[in-house]
């Protein structure tokens, strides 16, 4: 067993440079309260305030990254926390730049036979006639490498799209046009080698969108997620495999949406998923018996070294 203090001096990671900065925040927060409540040698550290060689400067043996979006979850502080030789939670460089390119994360997946919306690529001169026709009516438009649906918009009428196309391009320069999938949404959190009870999810406004997420209290969360229990076990297995074929390591999330004809469609993963007071991945740990804190410093165990 791995004692609190073996762990050395460690650095949350929060904030950052992304769209994400104000979740992240929450998220970090509440990781570090987690680990100091346990004794750990924790301290917030902010790249978007301090260069990163200060981690070594400081003395920082062990980082938890509680950073969503670019600059934190896309590979680039995993990939300077290898340089410097300290450990990370999370996925490696490879697996989270990939799990933050939805484009090509689906691309992947189809190859495995994982099962995924039908998207394309589109941006502002595309002809939106065909795209509407090759997709379907209604569709999802986002950036392709966002998270926590920021500039997402669900398209109904081909007018709009290039409305929404170009609130995506805002985001990103790769934006995505997504096969909308009626059904239930769910989310599969990986923790270790494990998937998680799944989440179910009920949303007012019938879209999942970053108010849904992070500012509604009409937003439903249910856990045990009342899908029959067999189907829960092959959508647990799937998700667990969708994030090993990307190579993801230590926790991820996979959003999942089920159709009327009980289909699992695989949507995207998450490889440094939110931690705040509205997040799926800790009601999910709640139902296997796992606390918060317990879940905090698990995933620090887990940590990747380079």
């Amino acid at each position: 067993m791995v004692r609190n203090q073996d762990f050395g001096k460690v650095a949350v990671l929060l904030g950052g440079r992304s769209a994400e900065r104000a979740i992240s925040l929450r998220s970090g927060h509440a990781v570090l309260d987690a680990l100091l409540r346990q004794g750990v040698d924790a301290h917030p550290f902010d790249p978007s305030e301090q260069h990163m060689e200060q981690l070594l400067q400081q003395g920082f043996n062990r980082a938890h990254i509680a950073l969503h979006g670019r600059y934190g979850e896309d590979g680039t502080v995993q990939g300077a926390l290898e340089l410097m030789g300290i450990p990370y939670t999370g996925s490696g460089v490879m697996a989270s730049a990939l799990a933050m390119d939805k484009w090509r994360t689906k691309l992947l997946w189809e190859a495995a036979g994982i099962t995924t919306p039908h998207h394309i690529l589109i941006n502002e001169q595309s002809d939106f006639a065909k795209v509407a026709q090759e997709v379907g009516l209604p569709l999802i438009v986002k950036p392709g490498r966002e998270g926590s649906t920021i500039g997402l918009s669900k398209v109904e009428d081909v007018n709009d799209l290039p409305v929404a196309c170009g609130l995506a391009a805002q985001h990103d320069a790769m934006v995505l046009a997504e096969q909308f999938i009626e059904g239930t949404e769910l989310t599969a959190a990986i923790l270790g080698d494990v998937a998680l009870p799944l989440v179910r999810i009920e949303v007012e406004s019938g879209l999942y969108d970053y108010e849904a997420k992070y500012l509604s209290d009409r937003t439903r969360y249910f856990c045990p997620s009342g899908v029959a229990n067999a189907q829960e076990q092959s959508i647990q297995a799937q998700a667990l495999r969708a994030h090993r074929v990307l190579g993801c390591e230590g926790w991820s999330r996979v959003d999942v949406i089920l159709d009327k004809s009980g289909r699992p469609y695989f949507l995207e993963i998450n490889t440094s998923p939110g931690m705040t007071d509205h997040s799926l991945v800790p009601m999910a740990a709640k139902a296997a018996g796992i606390s918060f804190d317990d879940l905090v410093l698990r995933i620090l165990e887990l940590a990747h070294v380079g």
